[in-house]
């Protein structure tokens, strides 16, 4: 299992890696300014899809 530290410096080596320092440090104001709840934001964005409409966006998303 993780350490909180070793999660924490996994996650902004994700931000980092994606993003541009300056967007990565937005985006994490972002998240600490508003109140946020993944799971609620999951069940509304995905919702309304379909498994296969789910399942094609996400492989889309990961192909090379």
């Amino acid at each position: 299992m993780h350490t909180e530290m070793v999660l924490r410096n996994q996650e902004m080596k994700v931000l980092i890696d994606n993003l541009v320092p300056v967007e990565a440090e937005r985006f994490i104001s972002l998240i600490i300014r508003e109140p946020f709840d993944y799971t609620e934001w999951q069940r509304d964005t995905f919702n309304s899809m379909s498994v296969k409409e789910l399942s094609y966006s996400a492989m889309k998303e990961w192909s090379p």
